[in-house]
């Protein structure tokens, strides 16, 4: 854990890892250490041959076009960036543009990938998939209520953003009101429509299931 130390703070990125709950496991450096500048995380993953970077390309709705540098501090890992394939063992970095799809899998067990990244030419801003945090806090304790709530916030500072309203509209449906997650669906589908799929499957809409305009909706 970091220290209470105010000029400096220390994290274990192995430590973090290990004590992790799932095999693949985030570490928050921004947030364990109050990084304001730019952002920083590691993912840690405790088996070969699963991923250790998912497979973003920074222009998602949950993104904020950010470059992104990507550094094999412990194991090694695979990247696949933009169609080409890079072996990466340790003391590996990688530098990706927004736009270009990147994914890594480890090729040994116990591997960390840092990652640092931000806006060229602007000041640093938590991306709109990082202001959600407080919206699942809130929907992992069945607060439906609170994750609305929380989700309105995070709209004050990306309004109309795509996967923002989709969890509105997943808040909506869960607390009954369907007229109103429909309506808020319809705009997230149509801003990116991608999350039709993601529609099709969410158990959040299972009571909107049956309902034709829901089904004309996402198809």
């Amino acid at each position: 854990m970091a220290t209470t130390e105010t000029s400096y703070r220390v994290v274990s990125l192995p430590q973090q890892g290990r004590e992790g709950d799932d095999d693949r496991v985030f570490i928050r450096l921004r947030r364990d250490l109050d990084i304001g500048a730019f952002g920083a995380g590691a993912s840690y993953q405790a088996k070969a041959g699963e991923d250790v970077i998912g497979e973003p390309d920074e222009l998602e709705p949950g993104a904020d076009g950010q470059e992104e540098l990507y550094v094999v501090v412990q194991g090694g890992a695979t990247f696949t960036v933009g169609g080409d394939e890079i072996d990466a063992p340790v003391g590996t970095v990688v530098f990706v543009h927004p736009g270009t799809k990147r994914k890594a899998v480890a090729t040994s067990d116990g591997t960390i990938v840092l990652a640092v990244g931000g806006r060229r030419g602007k000041a640093y801003r938590l991306p709109p998939g990082a202001e959600l945090f407080d919206f699942f806090e809130h929907y992992n304790a069945k607060d439906y209520e609170g994750a609305l709530a929380a989700c309105h916030e995070a709209l004050k500072k990306f309004p109309g953003n795509a996967l923002i309203l989709y969890n509105v509209a997943c808040m909506q449906s869960m607390l009954g009101r369907g007229k109103d997650a429909l309506d808020t669906l319809r705009i997230s589908v149509q801003a990116w429509p991608a999350f039709k799929e993601n529609a099709r499957a969410d158990d959040d809409f299972a009571s909107l299931r049956e309902d034709p305009r829901f089904v004309e909706l996402v198809g």
